[in-house]
């Protein structure tokens, strides 16, 4: 494969612009021959809030195109009418939105009869994971993808990217805590997690639209780096100078969380990690090892972004 290969991108509209669609824009922004827009709410669009002022300002100073659409409360009708213009989707609002969203957004996409569809299935292996995996909206990507395998009109692309690398150290998250300076691993020490920074998803992303041959239809994999919970111990001792406390949080553990609290979002996936099914892969499994593209590694997130 070529990833240098010519632009075979036309427009672009990408869905949400928070930190992942941000990533997106900047990344398609120089695309040469492709014009990229942004689906938002028209009162994010029109706001008079100084923070959302200088975000659109930002996205129009990189020559993005803005177009006015509510994910959540508009019909899928509407929505495809919105899509159609356009030769290749890119969701990149999560689970945020609410259950449902993703596949009402698919049915939009498949009305519309888009070209190339990437859907909001930059996390773990949910082939692999399967349905019950205690995370309820991990069952939803699965009929996501079932919509987009059932059909033949619309192309599609998966890129499974792991854990957003800064996840692994959100404090709510529980697995790092640098005010004690503990890991907590999640099910036991060898388990392993794939992580991908949202910058570097936003790059992988242009390139595996732009490779030739041309990805049809299929699930392609990233990975800024797999680590096992001892590797990430053994690396915040190195990192810190000190060693670090060890916590095993067993799923049985983990699991009577869930069910003491069984609308927590992070016991969900705090549960679904420990199982340790499909939220990792090998390294050279990955796009960006494939074709020799740099990513950030842990070891580099945390130089950058801890003091």
């Amino acid at each position: 494969m070529n990833v240098n290969a010519k632009n075979n991108l036309h427009s672009i509209l990408v869905l949400g612009a928070g930190e992942l669609g941000m990533a997106m824009l900047r990344s398609l922004a120089n695309t040469t021959g492709t014009r990229v827009s942004v689906l938002l709410r028209s009162s994010t669009i029109e706001s008079s809030n100084p923070e959302k002022v200088a975000h659109i300002q930002q996205i129009r100073d990189l020559g993005i195109g803005l177009v006015a659409g509510d994910l959540v409360d508009e019909s899928i009708g509407t929505l495809a009418n919105c899509f159609a213009p356009f030769d290749t989707v890119i969701c990149c609002t999560g689970f945020i939105a609410g259950s449902g969203t993703q596949i009402k957004i698919t049915q939009a996409v498949l009305e519309a009869r888009v070209k190339r569809y990437v859907p909001w299935q930059f996390g773990v292996d949910y082939d692999l994971v399967g349905k019950g995996s205690g995370q309820t909206t991990w069952d939803e990507q699965l009929d996501v993808r079932a919509m987009l395998r059932g059909q033949n009109s619309t192309e599609w692309v998966i890129v499974s990217t792991g854990m957003f690398t800064s996840y692994l150290f959100d404090p709510a998250f529980g697995i790092v805590n640098f005010s004690d300076n503990s890991v907590n691993a999640l099910g036991a020490w060898d388990n392993a997690v794939t992580l991908t920074t949202p910058d570097d998803i936003g790059v992988l992303t242009r390139e595996i639209l732009l490779v030739q041959p041309r990805l049809v239809n299929q699930v392609v994999y990233t990975a800024g780096e797999t680590i096992t919970y001892q590797q990430l111990a053994d690396l915040l001792d190195k990192v810190l100078g000190k060693k670090v406390k060890r916590i095993a949080w067993s799923l049985a553990k983990l699991s009577q969380d869930l069910a003491n609290s069984p609308e927590d979002i992070v016991a969900k996936y705090r549960v679904a990690f420990a199982k340790g099914k499909g939220v990792s892969w090998p390294m050279e499994q990955s796009f960006n090892v494939q074709h020799n593209i740099p990513l950030t590694n842990v070891e580099q997130w945390l130089q950058r972004n801890h003091k």
